[in-house]
Parts: C-alpha cells; sequence; structure tokens
C-alpha cells in the first residue's frame, strides 16, 4: 500500500530514492510482513526543494496528534499528512480533500493553481496506452520504479534492523553488508535471471 500513498508525495515533492533509511516493527516473520511498522526516510534536496523527512505508519500505528487539531477532530482511518514550518495539511489517501490544521485557516486561503497534470483515472490511462496514446501514463514504469525502490527500501532496513544508507547508482547499502541478501537474493535451485 505504500506505493499508493507515496505516489502523490513523489510527484509533488519531486522525490527520487532516499539517502537513507530506518525502521521498526512488531515482531517479524520470515514470510510476511509485520502487523504493524514504522519507516523513517530521508530524501536530499531537490534543485531549489531542501532535504525532507518521511515517516511512514502501518497496522493502526499513528503519527502524534498535531497540536493545532481542535477539540475533537479525529483523523481519517487512513491519509497523509503534512508536517511544515508553518503548520500541517490533512488529506486523504491519494492528496483528495486537503484541508489546512487548524481547519480554521481555511477559509482564509485560497487554493494554489494547479501545477500537476491530471489524470482521467489509471484505467483510461491503462486503455489508452494500449490503444498506443501518445500521453506516458501517470503510473509508468519510470516513476513508479523509484516509488517502489523506496518501500522495499524500508523492508529491507525492517529485516536488517539497520539505518541503512543509500547509493542509488549503485544499488547499494553502503553501510550494511546484512542487506546485500535482501537487495540480491540468491535465486533458488536451478533459476537464473
Amino acid at each position: 500500500m505504500g506505493c499508493y500513498s507515496f505516489d502523490t508525495i513523489f510527484r509533488v515533492m519531486k522525490l527520487e530514492a532516499p539517502a537513507a533509511v530506518e525502521a521498526g516493527s512488531s515482531e517479524l516473520c520470515p514470510e510476511t510482513f509485520p502487523k504493524a511498522a514504522i519507516m523513517h526516510f530521508e530524501f536530499p534536496a531537490r534543485g531549489d526543494m531542501p532535504p525532507v523527512k518521511i515517516t511512514w505508519y502501518d497496522g493502526g500505528l499513528r503519527p502524534a496528534r498535531p497540536e493545532a487539531f481542535e477539540g475533537n477532530r479525529k483523523p481519517a482511518e487512513e491519509g497523509l499528512l503534512f508536517v511544515g514550518e508553518k503548520g500541517a495539511i490533512l488529506c486523504g489517501f491519494t492528496g483528495e480533500n486537503p484541508t489546512l490544521i487548524p481547519e480554521s485557516k481555511m477559509k482564509d486561503t485560497k487554493r494554489p493553481p494547479q501545477t500537476l497534470p491530471r489524470s482521467a483515472g489509471h484505467d483510461r490511462e491503462w486503455i489508452e496506452a494500449c490503444k498506443g496514446g501518445k500521453q506516458t501514463p501517470g503510473a509508468n514504469f519510470e516513476f513508479e520504479s523509484l516509488v517502489t525502490e523506496t518501500i522495499q527500501l524500508g523492508n529491507v532496513a525492517l529485516r536488517t534492523g539497520e539505518r541503512l544508507t543509500w547509493d542509488r547508482a549503485a544499488m547499494k547499502a553502503t553501510n550494511a553488508p546484512a542487506a546485500e541478501k535482501f537487495i540480491r537474493p540468491a535465486y533458488r535451485g536451478n533459476w537464473t535471471l
């Protein structure tokens, strides 16, 4: 599910692979993801954008309640919370219905101009691509591979129990030899690629 949530974040913040990742979880099982996990991703500066930290909460774990949350207001079961120096924005799982926190700031705020292209829907984009359409679908491999790489690095950090520093060009955790078996696992039997 992280790939769906991070898609919006990657587009808006122009992210690529993280520079560092660390994670913790409930009991680990060799075959499955744990019941609950927290992953911390650190991304370097991009152009005129400063470094950014992103935390993923999973399995019912949640971030601390923002101080500016009004009284009994409760966040949705799932969604995105952007916390900055001047406040916070709470929105749905794919970035829909953004609300400033505190909500009272919404009445004094004008919507910013649209800067990201809008999708006709992933199903429509897929059909148009199959028909030879000229527009690249939003969920294309070139873009989504960056998102998947990031989420999988969180999984590797969970498995190793180490803070990983990531060299994207070399596809290597530079400080954690134990990560290599998860990044480039051995093939079973006579299988090769």
